[in-house]
């Protein structure tokens, strides 16, 4: 497949302060040469979790070996016991899957490096059924240069993920890195398997998913599962307190999802295979605290037409022509009667009257769903132009508690926040929000709902408005609408004199042009250029 060397200029474009995941960018993009970046993505992510797994399968065998309380004959035994590997969680990693066999064979000719990590794979597969389908398999394939695939190895050879979590935290890091500069090199395409890091923090840090089910049904690599930990291992809960629900329809992106929450330890239960949410849902009963998710933005073929009469349809028929308020409705399906959903979508979805759109949106309104609408900045996105905003829902707002703060009573209210003014450019192209822009948001959300009086509507940025308000705007959820704008800032310097000032300025840099000017052609003169 062609790929555009825009595409390829973009993958390049890295943070001025180079991290070690920065570094370890270059390095493997520079190995490959000229293969796709889609394909190449399988290359270096699967090497990169078998590299992962033979290190803590390796960690663990030298504590068995080092066992004190282990008599000396015995542990060479256990180390090759399978059972001394599982019970700690740890993937049975057979011999020669192991990565020093593949690094000492990294140049062999015949059989190829390449055959060798596809029996490794294969191998891996038959001794831990949970990777079963997950692992790439295709390493030998003619097309595939051994010779770049070997100095992919012996990069990844140089590397020790070694922290306190067993270098899951680097090694997880990585991944996810990789997972965003593929998405970026993909364009479009990428967006299928991954979410800007900033967007995703924001929904996490507005939800507080501290405790309960957490759903995504369209978990693409399963960035909002490893944001969800991490929140909750931020806020000193343990890692167990969430379950991990999601779903994936894309085969090669569910493989992604397994990959990258086993290589940070997160149980998850993606389903035995991957499938499509709204033709095989593969989670039928479950209602779910939380639903984090991030669907195709304005999907048009998503098989409508085949579930005209679904029972999840509550607030009406969504067209056939676009998914947007399909998902929105199977979200509510899957939510607990005090859940909340947070996702994010196309803005023509807060202000479409096509096709029947605004009457879902009008019933979504009159049954009290809607809780906050966030504008975000454009440019979040490196996979896609289209302008998003994120929506929070919930079932019931007439109180609750988040932890240790209690909810207030906002029935007939929605928060509207308009936060296309912040973010920061990290790239020529790729806008980033700060922390400080996801404190500034989820800080006005919180305040917003729970008591103790610390909100208060800011004109250009944020207002609670009424749903008679909202009636009195057509349902039309643009927060734009609502917030107005920000009041300039005062001016006290009389016009006069500013305009004295000004002119006075421009002056001095026309005349200060022009001393400049008369050296240049000085010196060009004095070298026999002159005019």
């Amino acid at each position: 497949m062609a790929r555009g060397p825009g595409s390829r200029a973009a993958a390049r474009e890295a943070p001025s302060k180079q991290s070690v995941e920065a570094t370890l960018w270059a390095a493997a993009d520079k190995l490959r040469g000229n293969m796709d970046a889609a394909e190449y993505k399988h290359v270096a992510l699967g090497l990169i979790f078998l590299k992962y797994i033979s290190d803590r399968f390796a960690e663990r065998r030298a504590q068995v070996l080092a066992d004190p309380d282990t008599p000396a004959d015995l542990r060479a035994e256990l180390a090759e016991d399978r059972d001394s590997y599982t019970e700690e969680n740890v993937f049975w990693v057979p011999e020669r899957a192991r990565w020093d066999f593949l690094k000492a064979n990294a140049t062999s000719v015949d059989p190829t490096i390449g055959a060798l990590i596809d029996q490794a794979m294969l191998a891996l597969e038959a001794e831990n059924p949970s990777l079963k389908g997950v692992l790439t398999k295709n390493y030998a394939r003619p097309e595939l240069d051994q010779t770049r695939l070997a100095e992919v190895v012996k990069l990844f050879s140089d590397l020790t993920f070694q922290d306190a979590h067993h270098g899951q935290d680097m090694l997880g890091r990585v991944y996810e890195y990789f997972l965003g500069q593929f998405a970026i090199a993909e364009g479009k395409r990428g967006g299928q398997y991954y979410t800007a890091g900033c967007v995703v923090r924001l929904l996490v840090e507005m939800l507080q998913p501290f405790k309960g089910r957490v759903f995504d049904p369209c978990c693409g690599s399963g960035g909002m599962f490893v944001q969800s930990e991490r929140f909750v291992e931020a806020h000193d809960g343990k890692r167990f307190d969430v379950s991990i629900f999601g779903q994936e329809s894309n085969p090669t992106t569910w493989r992604l999802a397994k990959m990258n929450l086993a290589i940070r330890g997160i149980e998850a239960d993606l389903g035995a295979k991957w499938a499509d949410s709204f033709h095989e849902d593969l989670h039928p009963g479950l209602k779910a605290d939380f639903v984090l998710a991030n669907p195709p933005f304005n999907d048009s073929d998503w098989g409508g037409e085949r579930r005209r009469n679904d029972p999840r349809w509550v607030y009406g028929v969504p067209p056939a022509g676009n998914a947007n308020f399909a998902w929105v409705q199977h979200f509510i399906h899957h939510l607990a009667p005090h859940g909340y959903a947070g996702f994010v979508l196309a803005n023509g979805a807060l202000s479409s009257q096509q096709s029947g759109e605004g009457e879902i949106r009008r019933a979504l309104v009159e049954a009290d769903l809607v809780d906050c609408i966030v504008s975000l900045p454009g440019q979040l996105f490196a996979t896609t132009q289209i302008p998003v905003s994120l929506w929070f829902l919930t079932r019931d707002k007439s109180n609750g508690l988040v932890r240790d703060m209690t909810l207030r009573d906002r029935r007939r209210e929605t928060l509207f926040i308009d936060a296309r003014a912040l973010g920061t450019m990290e790239t020529r192209t790729l806008k980033v929000l700060t922390e400080a822009d996801i404190a500034r948001v989820a800080d006005a959300y919180h305040a917003w709902r729970e008591k103790g009086g610390r909100y208060a509507d800011e004109a250009g940025f944020c207002k609670a408005a009424t749903t008679a308000e909202i009636a009195a705007q057509g349902f039309v959820l643009t927060p734009g609408r609502y917030v107005g704008t920000a009041e300039a800032e005062a001016d006290e310097e009389p016009f006069a004199e500013k305009m004295a000032r000004l002119t006075a300025t421009l002056r001095e840099q026309m005349e200060e042009g022009a001393r400049l000017d008369e050296r240049i052609r000085d010196a060009l003169g004095g070298v026999g250029y002159g005019w």
